[in-house]
């Protein structure tokens, strides 16, 4: 920890950092002094009151200029690095309150990268080219605590986290599921599929904390029975995987659009559920609207009633 004297050397030295660094490129006052647009006896001032408070000269004469001393150079380098610093900073923080080239943090379910999410980036950048995006994807109660803890400006999840006063949502899109089972299935050759009849069935699903999870483990409950397990994935490319080798069944979202079934070579039958079912994917920020210019033009994008879901999704019911 610095003691008193160095916290009060690096505070009269923040100041001036930009007219050491400035000297230490030029080797002249004067021409350090314009290119900052301040007088040159107001820069040599604060050269001199910084070099009392060192104890040490920090420039001498050299011929029609000066050069720095050993502490001259030391503290010009310093202040070289600070301002490269301070100056990649103040670009971020222009470019985060600029909707035009503001940098978004978005968060979401896995599955959602497929179609949803670049549908919806590339609609926001026709008018926003130089917006930029950082991705992360994992499961809801992972894009929850993400959001919560300031890591994601929006995320998009289902189901909605309706009940948490820390954080405003809106629905975007509805999205159908179907129930997943293997070519040689006694179920393959379906038109439909009750819930009912999973009962006994062993099931390929995703692990608890993932929104899917508790919208299959919802469904059974109200069907009537609790869903038997076989398999608990944390993606639903293994959970499909595991279907397909004939190990369980699964309730996902469909894989493509179309009004029957199949994966074609993929050994996985898709059945619609009757009633059908659809989970409702939301984008969820932050209560009180603290989303930055960039951020807060992203959302009004995605729900805005004029925007292209991408195939697979519908706008979601009122």
């Amino acid at each position: 920890m610095m003691d008193e004297s160095d916290e009060q050397l690096a505070a009269h030295l923040a100041p001036t950092l930009a007219l050491l660094a400035a000297v230490g490129e030029t080797g002249h006052v004067t021409r350090a002094a314009e290119l900052l647009g301040i007088p040159q006896p107001t820069a040599s001032r604060r050269l001199a009151a910084l070099s009392d408070l060192v104890g040490a000269p920090l420039v001498l004469p050299a011929g029609r200029g000066i050069r720095l001393t050993r502490a001259g150079r030391t503290l010009a380098a310093a202040s070289a690095r600070a301002l490269s610093t301070v100056t990649g900073a103040a670009r971020e923080v222009r470019e985060e309150i600029d909707p035009d080239s503001g940098r978004i943090l978005l968060g979401f379910l896995h599955l959602l990268g497929r179609t949803l999410v670049p549908s919806l980036i590339r609609g926001f950048r026709e008018r926003h080219p130089r917006a930029r995006f950082s991705l992360a994807q994992g499961s809801r109660q992972d894009m929850l605590r993400n959001l919560h803890e300031g890591e994601s400006d929006l995320v998009f999840v289902a189901p909605m986290p309706l009940d948490d006063p820390g954080l405003d949502s809106r629905p975007l899109a509805d999205q159908e599921l179907v129930l997943s089972v293997p070519v040689a299935h006694r179920l393959a050759t379906r038109e439909r599929v009750r819930a009912a009849e999973l009962a006994g069935e062993a099931q390929v699903a995703l692990e608890h904390g993932y929104g899917l999870r508790q919208i299959v483990d919802d469904l059974c409950a109200a069907a009537g029975f609790e869903p038997l397990v076989a398999f608990e994935c944390q993606e639903s490319e293994t959970v499909r995987g595991l279907v397909a080798a004939g190990l369980g069944v699964a309730v996902l979202p469909r894989s493509q659009p179309g009004p029957r079934p199949a994966m074609p070579g993929s050994g996985v039958v898709e059945i619609p559920l009757s009633p059908p079912m659809f989970r409702t994917i939301g984008v969820s920020w932050p209560a009180g609207d603290r989303l930055t210019p960039a951020a807060r033009a992203f959302r009004d994008h995605v729900c805005s009633e004029t925007m292209d879901l991408g195939p697979g999704f519908r706008p979601a019911a009122s």
